[in-house]
């Protein structure tokens, strides 16, 4: 069963019945998606995060108690006992192929030819395959070939 992330009813929505509009309401901030990569990558403590991203404390104290309040990551004591660390919650870890779908658009278009940037590599060394959508038939998915049904 797919990992629920738990809202309190909020009137201020971007578009209440539009998962795109609601999730960016969540992560759709730079800072919010960095932590969330870097908690990906190992990161556990508030210095790491401000060590890792540069964002300043305060807005740094800001994405992680809003990331921990809507179940992204969770506080719990590290082994040390001296402090807090945070940790990916099932719905924190449910933005993997979001991540990774940023970082292969970003690999493909947000950079020069031959210019170099940091790659993904899976267990083994293998650089991880682009993601593609497909149907249910098998069929590659793209803007041109899906629909919205809206809610009445």
């Amino acid at each position: 069963m797919p990992a629920t992330v738990t809202v309190a009813p909020d009137s201020g929505w971007t578009d209440p019945t539009c998962p795109v509009a609601r999730t960016l309401d969540l992560v759709g901030d730079r800072w919010s998606l960095l932590v969330i990569r870097d908690a990906m990558d190992g990161a556990r403590s508030f210095t790491e995060f401000q060590r890792r991203t540069g964002i300043a404390r305060n807005i740094l104290t800001d994405r992680l108690r809003k990331l921990t309040a809507h179940g992204l990551l969770a506080q719990r004591t590290a082994p040390s006992g001296r402090r807090q660390e945070y940790v990916l919650t099932d719905a924190g870890r449910d933005l993997f192929p979001v991540v990774l779908t940023l970082r292969q658009w970003g690999e493909r278009h947000a950079f020069t030819p031959g210019e170099p940037h940091s790659t993904l590599l899976d267990g083994h060394g293998a650089r991880v395959p682009d993601v593609v959508p497909t149907g249910a038939d098998g069929t590659v998915l793209g803007a041109d070939t899906t629909h919205v049904h809206k809610v009445s």
